[in-house]
């Protein structure tokens, strides 16, 4: 009897010492803009996920957003936050992966395409045909707002790939630098995240004398933060929504503003839908 009382102790210690010892649980992102403003923005989320999440969080910057897809696919990360693009190829490779939260802008995002001065070109309702000939950069190759959903919409105006209707087409990396390039008339036109140039414009580093929108276009859904299907077997039962339920919690002002987002709301893979049908169309998407 004394012996199963002991054991029995000793179960109870092991359960309250378990969240000491949990294994660490890793995220990343894909690198969209300049590396201090993504260091202060995860580094502040790791610390807020530990906290409610009860386990070691740690943060893992990855140079390009494929590295963001394979980190996801080798299991170096069980989290991470993606672009619409990038999350629908991640999910796609770990099965049973699970988007299960986005920003509020999120459900209804927006690329501007946006030019040097130079240019002489306005702002209109349609994409100015005047951008033929021009030179041109998108942001990262695997990029929702960069890259899928700017390239769709010049093949559906121009009826042509983008390599046939610019004189110059390039690939600047993220949109902090799309926004320098084209301010700085190394390439005289570029597509941004809206979001990333609205932000850019808040910290009054965009010289609108300089560079100005010239065309939005329609909305879409993209960034998410998506989660790898096998993160309950091995983390315990009900840590997906464990995880999903503190993201949507997030309510710091100046955390949200650094997205910038005004607040986290429920994803489902379901609603990725057009960015697949997009994707597959260009043939970024298999």
């Amino acid at each position: 009897m004394n012996i199963v009382k002991t054991l029995a102790a000793a179960a109870v210690i092991a359960g309250l010492s378990a969240p000491a010892f949990a294994e660490t649980f890793t995220f990343t992102a894909i690198p969209d803009q300049d590396d201090s403003a993504l260091k202060a923005r995860f580094g502040k989320i790791a610390n807020y996920l530990s906290k409610e999440l009860g386990v070691d969080v740690k943060y893992i910057p990855v140079k390009s957003y494929s590295a963001a897809v394979t980190a996801f696919r080798n299991n170096q990360v069980q989290l991470a936050w993606f672009g619409g693009l990038s999350g629908v190829r991640a999910r796609n490779l770990v099965s049973g992966s699970q988007a299960i939260a986005q920003g509020a802008e999120d459900k209804a995002f927006k690329t501007y395409f946006i030019a040097h001065s130079s240019t002489g070109l306005k702002r209109s309702d349609d994409l100015p045909k005047a951008v033929q000939g021009k030179t041109f950069t998108f942001g990262s190759k695997g990029s929702t707002s960069g890259r899928l959903m700017p390239e769709f919409h010049i093949r559906q105006i121009f009826k042509s790939a983008p390599n046939k209707v610019f004189k110059r087409v390039g690939f600047s990396g993220d949109h902090s630098r799309t926004i320098a390039l084209v301010q700085s008339g190394a390439f005289q036109v570029g597509a941004v995240n809206f979001a990333v140039w609205n932000k850019e414009m808040k910290a009054g580093k965009i010289d609108t004398s300089k560079v100005a929108i010239i065309w939005t276009t329609p909305d879409y859904p993209d960034y998410n933060w998506s989660i790898r299907g096998d993160a309950n077997k091995r983390y315990g039962a009900g840590f997906i929504g464990k995880v999903q339920r503190a993201l949507l919690g997030l309510k710091d002002p100046d955390l949200l503003k650094q997205f910038p987002r005004s607040a986290f709301i429920p994803a489902s893979n379901k609603d990725y839908a057009p960015i697949v049908s997009v994707g597959k169309k260009i043939g970024l998407l298999e």
